[in-house]
């Protein structure tokens, strides 16, 4: 996926195990390297959504720990089937640190903002280590323009002359 984030274009690696129990025993791969995760549930199932404090805790012991984690709530078309409210996502992903958003893949409703959500965030957190790192290397003494340092002894002895010179 390429997406274009505050002016500059982004291209993001996407892999989905769409919640599969039998993807569990590799999922540390998927998570080594990952700087996002989008936790999706349906909200027309509830074990799916009570399932998400299980994945979170997944991605919190193996994942980075500065991992963007954004909250979703699939399937908003079908709101007449829900069992999960809107206000319980919210809270979750308030309680947890997360971002969170519904929606609907069948009718693309807040498909796109989901990503730009998580891609910018993603970006500005990336943005703001690189500035650091920039920072950090140009207050460093640089090799070569080095500092000079004296180093004759404080009582003014420099020119005192040791053991075995003439």
């Amino acid at each position: 996926m390429v997406t274009p984030v505050e002016g500059k274009t982004v291209k993001a690696q996407i892999w989905d195990t769409a919640g599969q129990e039998r993807y569990r025993a590799i999922t540390s791969a998927y998570y080594r390297g990952a700087v996002g995760a989008l936790l999706v549930y349906d909200i027309t199932k509830r074990q799916t959504f009570d399932n998400v404090q299980r994945w979170l805790r997944e991605l919190r012991d193996h994942a980075d720990s500065n991992i963007v984690i954004m909250m979703v709530g699939n399937k908003s078309d079908l709101s007449h089937l829900r069992a999960v409210s809107e206000e319980d996502g919210k809270s979750l992903a308030e309680r947890e640190g997360l971002s969170f958003l519904e929606t609907s893949a069948l009718e693309a409703t807040n498909i796109e903002k989901a990503f730009q959500t998580i891609l910018t965030e993603i970006y500005q957190i990336i943005s703001k280590k690189a500035l650091a790192a920039q920072e950090a290397v140009g207050s460093a003494v640089v090799p070569g323009q080095g500092t000079t340092i004296n180093v004759s002894d404080a009582s003014g002895n420099a020119n005192k002359r040791g053991c075995c010179s003439t």
